[in-house]
């Protein structure tokens, strides 16, 4: 983006190219941007709302439903009304890069979920999305200790934490030294000493496209040891296709978040086990940081500018401590 609006230049110059100073008593208004709707979201959202109500501001939650466009619109139209702080799960950081920097001009901005590298963001709230990989990963090897073939199933590649966390699962199955720069592109076949990655499909976030990836798997590979869905809604898509094809259970299934039909499966059985981050407290953290940044205290930002919410395994063992705590969380059963 190399042009900004008339109204983002007027609101720039009234705040000094900073950010217009918060009334005694005001409450600050921030947003909190993710890069599509899923499930996840949902509970992230949750947690802006509980965030919020803690922090004492007006936060709400922007889902963009059409990728890049959708997002660009929101961010500036966030802009345009003056809001105190932004948190953005960048869809496309490499080519977003212009319009999250003139958005720091405006605003405070921060990221979560996905970074934005190299740009003015002012701190990422998140996990190590090439460490989790590799936890996913892991559970890979617990699910298939005998090796075998494993398609990866996910969104779509442009964003940092998909990169990041598709590039962990492989290097932990070919037993790599971690490099979290290593980048393997999709398109040949991966094979280790007891593993081969036989490929990755993307949906670009189209959960019609998503099921039948997930149908194209199990046809075209019959041998399919193990199936890893890698965003929140992909391994629900892949259970479908397991059930309908008589594979699930015998083709393993390995997850990423925490998606309630994902849940259930790895209580019965039909998923060994999925890595979940903390959606909840993105979203509270996020109000929490930028309602500090609003009102001028920037001691929330970490030398670093890295504000780690740690990834977990879930198993069977776990799974139902975990979605009770979920469940109280989002305040249903």
């Amino acid at each position: 983006m190399k042009k900004i609006t008339a109204v983002v230049i007027a609101l720039m110059i009234a705040g000094g190219f900073g950010f217009a100073k918060l009334k005694p008593g005001q409450k600050p208004t921030v947003a909190y941007v993710t890069n599509g709707i899923a499930s996840f979201w949902v509970i992230a959202e949750q947690g802006v709302k509980a965030g919020g109500e803690k922090y004492g501001a007006n936060a709400k939650a922007y889902m963009p439903a059409e990728g890049v466009a959708d997002q660009k619109r929101i961010i500036e139209d966030l802009l345009t009304r003056g809001v105190d702080g932004i948190a953005i799960s960048p869809i496309d950081p490499a080519n977003q890069g212009d319009l999250i920097n003139h958005a720091c001009e405006v605003t405070k901005v921060i990221t979560h979920d996905s970074d934005a590298p190299g740009t003015k963001r002012l701190c990422y709230i998140g996990m190590d999305n090439y460490m989790a990989g590799r936890m996913c990963g892991k559970l890979v090897k617990e699910a298939m200790p005998e090796g075998g073939s494993v398609m990866i199933l996910i969104g779509r590649l442009e964003q940092d934490n998909a990169r990041r966390r598709r590039q962990g699962v492989i290097d932990e199955l070919l037993d790599r030294e971690p490099d979290p720069s290593r980048y393997d592109a999709p398109g040949e076949k991966l094979r280790g000493k007891k593993y081969a990655i036989v490929g990755t499909m993307t949906d670009q976030f189209d959960r019609a496209k998503g099921k039948a990836n997930a149908e194209d798997a199990i046809a075209r590979y019959p041998d399919l040891g193990c199936m890893v869905g890698l965003f929140a809604y992909n391994p629900p898509l892949c259970l479908e296709a397991l059930k309908q094809s008589g594979k699930a259970g015998k083709i393993k299934l390995v997850a990423f978040d925490e998606a309630d039909e994902t849940l259930a499966a790895i209580q019965d059985g039909t998923c060994f086990g999925t890595v979940v981050q903390n959606p909840y407290m993105y979203g509270m953290e996020s109000v929490r940081v930028l309602v500090a940044l609003a009102k001028g205290d920037e001691s929330v930002i970490p030398k670093g500018g890295f504000i780690d919410i740690p990834a977990r395994q879930i198993r069977k063992d776990n799974v139902d401590e975990f979605w009770k705590d979920l469940k109280q969380k989002m305040g249903t059963k």
